[in-house]
This record gives C-alpha cells, sequence and structure tokens, in this order.
C-alpha cells in the first residue's frame, strides 16, 4: 500500500556520489539532505561479489538512519566483479591500470544494491545486476584515460557516463544501475513511500 500523501516527509540520501544526486534529480526527487555514510566498506575474507555490494549498502543505510530517526534513509553501493573477484575503488593510478587490463575485451558484472529504511524501521531493498563488455583497450587507450581524474572513486575504475563509454561493446541490464542508482528499482521504493512526484 502506498503510504499516504499528505503526510511530511524527509529523504536523506546517505551518498556522496554527485551521480546519484543527479540520477535522482532526473526522476524529480530532490534530497532533503545529504549525509554519507562512514563506515568501513574492506570486503571480507572471501566473500562474493553480491553479498558484499547488500552489506554495504545496507550499512550505509543503517548508520546514517540511527541520525535521522524521524525521515526515510536512500543508500546504494555499486560493485564491479570479474566472477568472484571483486573490483572496487582503486587506491591508486596502478591499481586502476590493473583493473582496466583486467576488463580489456571481457565481460565483467556491475551490481547496484539499493536500501531504503523508513522512520518505523521498515527496510526496502532492491538488488541491480547488470553486464558490460569492453572492447580490447590498449596501453595507449589506458593510459590516456588515466591521465585524467575520471577513474578516481569509480568501481572497476572507471565511468561509464564518462569517458569510458567509448569502450563498451554491449550492456545487458540497467544503465542507471551501472552508473550508481538503479531508476526503475529506486523509483519503486520511492513511490511506495510516498517520495515520488511522478505518479
Amino acid at each position: 500500500m502506498t503510504a499516504c500523501q499528505d503526510t511530511p516527509r524527509h529523504l536523506v540520501l546517505a551518498s556522496a556520489s554527485p551521480r546519484r544526486v543527479e540520477l535522482l534529480d532526473q526522476i524529480g526527487v530532490t534530497a532533503d539532505i545529504i549525509h554519507p555514510a562512514d563506515i568501513d566498506e574492506t570486503p571480507a575474507k572471501t566473500e562474493r561479489p553480491r553479498l558484499y555490494v547488500e552489506r554495504i549498502a545496507r550499512e550505509k543505510a543503517l548508520a546514517v538512519a540511527v541520525l535521522y530517526p524521524d525521515s526515510h534513509v536512500l543508500a546504494a553501493d555499486t560493485v564491479v566483479a570479474m566472477g568472484r573477484r571483486i573490483l572496487g575503488k582503486p587506491d591508486d593510478e596502478a591499481m586502476a591500470k590493473t583493473y582496466l587490463e583486467q576488463l580489456s575485451g571481457r565481460r565483467h558484472d556491475v551490481m547496484t544494491a539499493v536500501v531504503l529504511i523508513y522512520p518505523d524501521g521498515q527496510v526496502l531493498f532492491r538488488l541491480s545486476h547488470s553486464k558490460v563488455r569492453f572492447m580490447r583497450l590498449d596501453n595507449a587507450m589506458i593510459a590516456t584515460y588515466l591521465s585524467g581524474d575520471e577513474w578516481q572513486g569509480k568501481a572497476g575504475g572507471y565511468a561509464i557516463q564518462g569517458s569510458a563509454a567509448i569502450w563498451v561493446d554491449w550492456i545487458s541490464g540497467s544503465y542507471s544501475g551501472i552508473v550508481g542508482l538503479p531508476l526503475s528499482e529506486t523509483g519503486r521504493m520511492l513511490r511506495h513511500a510516498g517520495l515520488l512526484p511522478i505518479s
């Protein structure tokens, strides 16, 4: 049942990502507060990508929800994976180069988990799972990309919405999910909470 539309609601976005802010804006949603979660995002030993991204999204949401008990809290996390191997946010350029070399000419998975916590403690969860295939990248292509700062803070060391888009042979799944917030899944959650202005 959709929440009553005449009850005041506040939305807290537990993310520092400008991409997620832009994606919410695309569907007419503006967070009242942006409060990034401060949690340890280190994968547990042998943790699989899907379990990892689900856990981190939940921990982000829970960490911020305790600070805003009267608000809805939205959190998300994105992971790039090759099989069971998690390609997180590279620590430096050398790590980003390694990631891109591994992705070259191959297919990989991109998973984004989204969590919405209600003021009453109800938790909604969705997972977007997409696949991306890159063309073969030569050393010059990788070096040129790494000479900029687009790779920084990006899972897998690249941003599909940036210049790396030219490398993408095909995708299967949610483009917005690959960017960082699957709008179909997120929109359904926000509509259920009475937070989406689009009918």
